[in-house]
C-alpha cells in the first residue's frame, strides 16, 4: 500500500536555495563541459566516489568504456538494426574518432562489433566524423562520412560494405575516389563543412544529400545531387540557409505526414500532404522547422520562418545533441536517436573510464496540425517491464506527496496521467518566457506554489529529500487554448559539486477541452532521467549522479504543489530489467 505524506514542508523543496548557474560552454564534436569543472570527486567524505558502476545505465545504449558522442547512419537491414557512433577507442575523452558500430534485433538489446570506419586513409587520417547511411537501389548499403584530411579540411567520404550477404556488415571499404566531395567553392569555410545527411530521390531521378556548412559566415544545408551516390555536384543553391545563426551540425532532412505516426521512406515516392522537416543542431541542442520540400526549385520551404533562433522548435529540451534519424522499414515507422553527454568533470571521465550515452530511440511523427513533431520511446522498451505498481483514482491536493513502492526506483518506468479538476486560478501566460524557459524553471521550480500546478514526480531522492530530481507540470492561461510548462529540474538532483544541474524546460500549447488528462511517462535509468510530456509533445533527457544512488535507496513520489487539485486517474509504473547492451559476439 502506498503511503501518502502531508504536509508538503518538510518534502520536496523546503525553500529555495541559491544555485550555482555557471553555463554549459560547448565546443564542436562534442566536447561540451560545464565551466569551472577542474578537479576529482569526492571532496569530503560525505560524498562517495562518482568511480562506480552504479552510475552506468542499465538500459540506455553506451559502450562498454571510453568516450561516445553522435549516432552515426542508423538504419534496418535485412532484419538487422545497426547503430554507429562517434567512437573514441583509446579513452574516456574526445579524440581519436573512429565509427563504433553494434547491431541489434530489438533496438534494446545490443551485440558490440569491431569499429566500421577508422583513420587510415589521408581523406580521414584527422577523424572519421559523422555521416549517414543510405540504402541504394538493389538493398545495398553505402554510408556518406566527414573525414578531417591531412591539411585537416572537411571533406565527404563514402565506404560500402565488402560483404552484402554478411547479415552484421562488419567489414567496410573505402574506394580510391574518396573524397568525393571537397569544401571547395566561394564563400565556403573548409572547417565549418560536415555531417552528410541520408539521401533521397528527386523527380528527375536524381540522389541528393544536404551537408551541413558555414557558407559565407551563414548557417547552410548545402544541396548535391548524383546519379549513382559517388560523383557529386553542388546545386548552385542551398537546400535552406538562414542568417539567425552560424554553422549547422548534424543537419537530418525526412518527409512525416500529418497525423500519422507511420514514418516515410525518402528514397520511395512521397504521397501528396506530406510535409518536410528539416532538423540541425546548434546552440547545444537540436532544433528544427517544418515546412514544404519544394520540388521545382529543389528547396526547402519553412511553413514559419522565425528571427530569433531562440524561438525554434526544439527535438528536445534537456541534455540532447546530435540526433538522425532512419526510416525502419520493419515496422513502417521513423526512428531519432540522439546523444546524451555527461555532465560531470572531464576528470571525473577519465576517472570512470567511460563517458556519454544515446539516448532510448524514439518513433517519432508530425501532429495533426502540421505545427510540431511528437515523439515516444519504441514499443520495444516495454519488453523490459517486470513488477508492476498501479493506481487510480488518487487526489493530490496542495502539498501532496504519494510515495510510488513497490518497484526499482534506480530502474523504472513511470506513466501518470494528470486530470484538473479546475483550470480557475491558471496564471496567464507570458510570451517573454519563451526567450529563456530555462530561467522561468528556475523561478517557477516545483517549490514554489502555484495556481495550476506544480504537479508532477519527484525521482532518485534521498530519504531526506536533500537529493532529488523533479519532472513538473504548470499550466497557464494562453489566448485560446492553454500553455504547458514542462520542466525537469536538477538543482538539487546530487549533493557532488560542480556538477552541471540546471533547470531544463519548454512549454507545449495544449486544449484541456479536447484532452481531459496531461499525461507524464518518465524512463528513470540510474544516471539518466528521459521524460515525456503531453504525449510525447515535449522530451526532456537528463543526466544526473545522486550520491544516495550509491550509498542507499532512493524513492519516488507523485506530488501536487498548486492550489488546485488535481486527480490522478492512472499511474502505473514498472521495474526495468537491464539490457544486453553491447555484448561482444563470441
Amino acid at each position: 500500500m502506498a503511503l501518502m505524506l502531508r504536509p508538503w514542508a518538510f518534502l520536496l523543496f523546503l525553500a529555495l536555495v541559491s544555485y550555482d548557474e555557471s553555463g554549459l560552454q560547448s565546443t564542436r564534436n562534442g566536447v561540451a563541459q560545464a565551466t569551472q569543472r577542474v578537479f576529482l570527486y569526492p571532496q569530503s567524505p560525505k560524498v562517495s566516489s562518482i568511480v562506480s558502476t552504479k552510475y552506468r545505465t542499465a538500459y540506455h545504449f553506451q559502450p562498454p568504456k571510453n568516450w561516445i558522442n553522435d549516432p552515426n547512419g542508423p538504419m534496418y537491414h535485412n532484419g538487422i538494426y545497426h547503430q554507429f557512433y562517434q567512437y573514441n577507442p583509446n579513452g574516456s575523452l574526445w579524440g581519436n574518432i573512429v565509427w563504433g558500430h553494434s547491431v541489434s534485433t530489438d533496438l534494446i538489446n545490443w551485440i558490440r562489433l569491431e569499429p566500421a570506419i577508422e583513420r587510415t586513409t589521408p581523406s580521414d587520417i584527422n577523424g572519421c566524423w559523422t555521416g549517414s547511411a543510405t540504402i541504394l537501389k538493389g538493398g545495398r548499403p553505402a554510408i556518406i562520412y566527414t573525414g578531417a584530411d591531412t591539411e585537416k579540411r572537411q571533406v565527404q567520404n563514402i565506404v560500402f560494405p565488402k560483404n552484402v550477404s554478411d547479415p552484421y556488415l562488419r567489414e567496410w571499404i573505402k574506394p580510391d575516389n574518396n573524397p568525393l566531395i571537397q569544401p571547395v567553392g566561394q564563400g565556403l569555410n573548409s572547417d565549418q563543412f560536415r555531417d552528410p545527411t541520408t539521401g533521397w530521390i528527386g523527380p528527375d531521378g536524381l540522389w541528393r544529400i544536404a551537408v551541413g556548412a558555414d557558407l559565407n559566415g551563414y548557417s547552410a544545408a548545402l544541396l548535391y545531387k548524383s546519379e549513382d551516390f559517388v560523383n557529386w555536384t553542388r546545386v548552385d543553391h542551398p537546400l535552406y540557409s538562414s542568417n539567425a545563426s552560424t554553422m549547422w551540425e548534424c543537419p537530418d532532412f525526412f518527409a512525416v505526414l500529418p497525423g500519422k505516426n507511420s514514418g516515410l521512406d525518402l528514397s520511395a515516392a512521397i504521397p501528396n500532404g506530406a510535409k518536410h522537416v528539416l532538423k540541425m543542431s546548434l546552440d547545444n541542442c537540436d532544433k528544427y522547422m517544418v515546412g514544404v520540400y519544394d520540388l521545382k526549385s529543389d528547396t526547402f520551404v519553412p511553413d514559419t520562418v522565425l528571427d530569433d533562433r531562440r524561438l525554434w522548435s526544439r527535438i528536445d529540451y534537456g541534455n540532447y545533441y546530435a540526433s538522425k534519424s532512419f526510416f525502419d522499414s520493419k515496422r513502417g515507422r521513423r526512428i531519432i536517436w540522439g546523444w546524451t553527454n555527461e555532465t560531470d568533470s572531464s576528470s571525473d571521465d577519465v576517472a570512470k573510464g567511460w563517458a556519454g550515452i544515446h539516448a532510448i530511440p524514439r518513433t517519432i511523427w508530425l501532429d495533426s496540425n502540421s505545427k510540431q513533431l511528437l515523439q515516444w520511446p519504441v514499443e520495444e522498451i516495454e519488453s523490459l517491464r517486470r513488477e508492476e505498481v498501479s493506481h487510480q483514482g488518487l487526489e493530490l491536493n496542495q502539498g501532496d506527496l504519494f510515495e510510488i513502492k513497490g518497484i526499482d526506483t534506480l530502474q523504472a518506468d513511470v506513466e501518470i496521467n494528470f486530470e484538473l479538476t479546475s483550470t480557475d486560478s491558471a496564471v496567464p501566460f507570458d510570451p517573454s518566457w519563451l526567450l529563456d524557459i530555462e530561467k522561468h524553471c528556475r523561478e517557477a521550480g516545483a517549490s514554489v506554489h502555484g495556481g495550476v500546478g506544480p504537479f508532477g514526480l519527484v525521482v532518485l531522492a534521498s530519504e531526506n529529500m536533500e537529493e532529488h530530481t523533479s519532472v513538473h507540470f504548470r499550466v497557464y492561461k494562453s489566448q485560446e487554448k492553454y500553455m504547458i510548462l514542462m520542466c525537469s529540474d536538477l538543482r538539487k538532483s546530487s549533493l557532488r559539486p560542480e556538477l552541471y544541474t540546471p533547470a531544463y524546460g519548454g512549454f507545449f500549447e495544449f486544449d484541456l477541452e479536447k484532452e481531459k488528462t496531461i499525461s507524464l511517462r518518465t524512463l528513470i535509468d540510474r544516471s539518466a532521467v528521459e521524460s515525456f510530456g503531453g504525449g510525447g509533445r515535449l522530451c526532456i533527457m537528463a543526466r544526473v549522479y545522486p550520491v544516495t544512488l550509491i550509498n542507499g535507496g532512493t524513492r519516488m513520489y507523485a506530488f501536487n504543489n498548486g492550489t488546485s487539485t488535481v486527480k490522478v486517474p492512472q499511474l502505473k509504473a514498472w521495474s526495468m530489467r537491464r539490457a544486453q547492451v553491447n555484448v561482444r559476439m563470441g
